[in-house]
């Protein structure tokens, strides 16, 4: 048995004693395996990136769709998008409806596009569009969007209208996790305007703080039902509108809401 194996190891090392010894007499045959060598190894890696590394994938987060009983109100925040790792096409909307009146109070849509600018950190701009109670605006927008160190996650945003008011938000959230499941989630939104709107309420500086609380239980990761408090407040020219027109400046609710991604 021995011998057999020795003689098929004879049988196997003796071609490739034969090419080395070839290589050796012709040194242009072997630089060309070499360039072909390595011409394979890029085409491979240029295959690898585009069917694991550069492709296009969706995605559809419902991040807040509540209810406010105390003032019969409907409340929708969602966005989505689609793309590669570098560049996306994101869809943005929030909005608010009044059950009773049956009236859309206002409604935001964002069309943008976005490429990653560092880690976890992309670069976008756009087109907003505004609808509801007060005049249909359009918008251009560029703002960044990502997570910040100890894991907040921040969108801020600058809004150029098109009869030239400039106007600025920030919205930032963190997770606190109590178990695996059960999760608290505080919410701050801050808008400011460079100029008096008052065709759409809003007056100059620092105009509107919310502040919410929401906990949730998943109990299914992609559809998760949750709880909350909102805090809302308007200042400056904003609140000197609203108290004109005999409307709270400051409003706290309880709420209730659904959040899924898709």
């Amino acid at each position: 048995m021995r011998c057999h194996l020795l003689a098929a190891m004879t049988l196997l090392v003796a071609p490739l004693h034969a090419q080395d010894h070839s290589a050796h007499g012709h040194g242009s045959t072997t630089n060309e395996s070499t360039s072909d060598s390595a011409l394979s190894g890029t085409d491979a890696h240029a295959t690898l990136l585009h069917e694991h590394g550069g492709m296009r994938t969706g995605f559809l987060f419902g991040e807040r769709f509540e209810y406010l009983p105390e003032f019969e109100q409907q409340m929708w925040e969602a966005q989505g998008w689609y793309g590669s790792d570098s560049s996306k096409l994101w869809l943005k909307t929030e909005g608010e409806y009044h059950t009773e009146e049956e009236v859309l109070e206002h409604a935001e849509l964002q069309l943008l596009y976005s490429r990653a600018v560092a880690p976890y950190w992309d670069l976008q701009a756009g087109l907003r569009i505004d609808d509801g109670e007060g005049p249909r605006r359009h918008h251009a927008v560029i703002g960044v969007q990502g997570l910040a160190p100890y894991w907040f996650e921040l969108d801020l945003a600058a809004f150029l209208s098109e009869s030239g008011k400039l106007s600025a938000r920030m919205e930032a959230e963190y997770e606190l996790r109590f178990t695996q499941r059960l999760i608290l989630q505080p919410r701050l939104e801050l808008n400011y305007s460079f100029a008096d709107d008052f065709a759409a309420g809003i007056g100059k500086g620092w105009n509107e703080t919310s502040l919410g609380l929401r906990l949730r239980y998943e109990w299914h990761r992609q559809f998760t039902p949750y709880v909350g408090v909102e805090y809302r407040s308007l200042h400056g020219g904003t609140a000197t509108l609203y108290d004109a027109r005999g409307l709270d400046t400051h409003e706290m609710t309880w709420l209730g809401g659904l959040r899924f991604w898709y």
